[in-house]
C-alpha cells in the first residue's frame, strides 16, 4: 500500500525558553499522522536552517554535524524500506518504531517457509523423499512470486497472514500460474502446513484457515485394458531401448510398483513368502510404508529376464530402470507405435494394476489397497468408480440367478 512520508528536523524550544542550545528533534509524518523522536543533539537557534533542516556555514564541526542527522536520515528511510518489503502497513509510530528499534521483531513468513525447507532437504531419505521437497519448493517459489504480484513486497509478516490472503493465493495460482484445481489446492495445502507450524509455536493466534473451504476434482485416471496391455507385451520393437522400457512399465502393470520403487528395487527384495511363492517385500519410497506383493508369473518372468544385467550386477538392481522423463518419453513413443491412443506415462502402470489387474478380477479392494501400500483405503476407491466392466460383470451374474429363479 502506498503511503505519504516525510521526515523534518525541527527545534523544539521549551518552556520560558530564553537562550542557548535548543533540542533537535524528528518529526515522521505519515498519511498526515506524525511522531517525533529527539535526535539526541541541540544547536544553538542562530546557526539553524530552518528550510533545509541544517546547520548553516561550512566549518569542519558543522560539516560532521550535519553528517550526522543526514545518518539519522538515511536510518529512517531505511526503516521505511523494511516495512515496505514486509508489506506491514506504515504508520508514523510504527516507522518511528522501527527507527529506534523498539518495534517487535516481525516473523516473516517466507524465512519461516526456507527454514522448513531447509530442515526438509537434510532428512531426505529419513522421513521424507526428494520428490516431496521439490513439491515444496515449488510452493515457496508460488509464494514468492504471490506476495511480490499482491504485495509488491520481498516477504510479509506472518500475522498479515489472513482469510483474504489464503483465498487471493489460491485465485493467483489458478488465474496467474494456470494451475489446475488440483495442482492448486496441493500447493495451498502445502502452504497451510508452514502456518499450523506458525499455530504451534505461538506466533499467530487464530488459523487464517478457519473458515477455508477445498475441493478436489475427482480426475479420471488413465489405465489400460486387457487388450492393450496384450498390445504392448506382444509387439517387437525394432529398438533395445523401447523392449526394455515395454518390460519395465509391464511389471508395473503386473506389480503396482511406481517407478520411484521399481527404480530403487533390490534383488534382496525379491524373498520367497510362507506360500512358497515369490513376493517382492519393499517400502514406498513416498509414504515409507511396507509394501507386500505376491509376483504374478509375467512379473516374475520379466525380472528373470534381467537377472544377470550389468546394472543389477553392479549395484544390485533388480532391472535397469532409466530416468522417469526418459521413461515417460520413451512409452508415448510406444504409445504412437502400437496405435494406443491413450496419454501412456509410467504411472498408468499402476493404475493399470489397480484397476485392469487386479479389481476387474475379483480381488477385494482391501487387498489390492495393501499391495499399493495406500496408507488410506478410501485413495484406492478412486480406481473402483470407474470399472463400469466389473460392474457390467457382476449385474450379468446377478441376471443369470434371477433367469434361474435363484432370487
Amino acid at each position: 500500500m502506498k503511503t505519504n512520508f516525510s521526515l523534518l528536523f525541527y527545534l523544539k524550544k521549551p518552556k520560558n525558553y530564553v537562550s542557548g542550545p535548543v533540542p533537535i528533534y524528528i518529526r515522521i509524518t505519515v498519511n498526515g499522522e506524525r511522531a517525533e523522536t529527539t535526535s539526541n543533539r541541540e544547536c544553538d537557534p542562530n546557526l539553524w536552517n530552518s528550510y533545509s533542516g541544517r546547520l548553516k556555514g561550512t566549518t569542519e564541526n558543522i560539516r560532521s554535524f550535519n553528517a550526522y542527522l543526514d545518518g539519522l536520515q538515511h536510518q529512517v528511510y531505511d526503516a521505511h524500506k523494511e516495512l515496505t518489503e514486509a508489506a506491514i502497513a506504515i504508520t508514523a509510530e510504527k516507522l518511528k518504531n522501527r527507527f529506534l528499534g523498539n518495534d517487535e521483531k516481525a516473523i516473516m513468513l517466507l524465512t519461516i517457509f526456507r527454514e522448513h525447507n531447509n530442515n526438509m532437504a537434510a532428512l531426505i531419505g529419513n522421513g521424507y523423499s526428494s520428490g516431496t521437497l521439490t513439491c515444496f519448493r515449488t510452493t515457496i517459489k508460488h509464494t514468492e512470486n504471490y506476495i511480490y504480484w499482491k504485495y509488491k513486497a520481498l516477504d510479509v509478516d506472518i500475522k498479515k497472514i489472513d482469510h483474504e490472503f489464503i483465498t487471493s493465493l489460491e485465485f493467483y495460482l489458478r488465474s496467474q500460474k494456470k494451475c489446475s484445481n488440483n495442482s492448486a489446492l496441493k500447493y495451498v495445502k502445502n502452504f497451510k502446513k508452514i502456518i499450523r507450524f506458525c499455530l504451534a509455536s505461538g506466533w499467530l493466534t487464530q488459523d487464517p484457515f478457519r473458515n477455508y473451504k477445498s475441493k478436489v476434482k475427482i480426475v479420471d485416471r488413465v489405465f489400460l485394458n486387457q487388450d492393450e496391455i496384450d498390445l504392448i507385451a506382444n509387439k517387437v520393437f525394432k529398438t533395445v531401448r523401447l523392449n526394455q522400457v515395454r518390460d519395465i512399465f509391464l511389471f508395473s502393470c503386473f506389480t503396482g510398483l511406481a517407478y520411484a520403487d521399481v527404480h530403487k528395487l533390490k534383488k534382496t527384495e525379491v524373498v520367497k513368502g510362507l506360500d512358497g511363492e515369490m513376493w517382492i517385500y519393499t517400502k514406498r519410497q513416498k509414504t515409507d510404508t511396507p509394501t507386500r506383493v505376491p509376483l504374478l508369473p509375467s512379473a516374475l518372468d520379466i525380472l528373470n529376464k534381467y537377472a544377470s544385467h550389468p546394472i543389477g550386477e553392479i549395484n544390485g538392481r533388480a532391472l535397469p530402470v532409466s530416468s522417469n522423463q526418459k521413461m515417460n518419453a520413451y512409452l508415448k513413443e510406444i504409445a504412437c507405435v502400437c496405435g494406443i491412443d491413450k496419454e501412456l506415462t509410467y504411472h498408468t502402470a499402476r493404475h493399470t494394476f489397480a484397476t485392469t489387474v487386479t479389481l476387474s478380477n475379483g480381488v477385494p479392494i482391501e487387498s489390492v489397497s495393501k499391495m499399493l501400500g495406500h496408507t488410506n483405503i478410501k485413495t484406492t476407491q478412486h480406481y473402483a468408480k470407474i470399472l463400469d466392466m466389473k460392474v457390467s460383470n457382476d449385474m450379468a451374474l446377478l441376471k443369470e440367478k434371477y433367469k434361474a429363479g435363484a432370487c
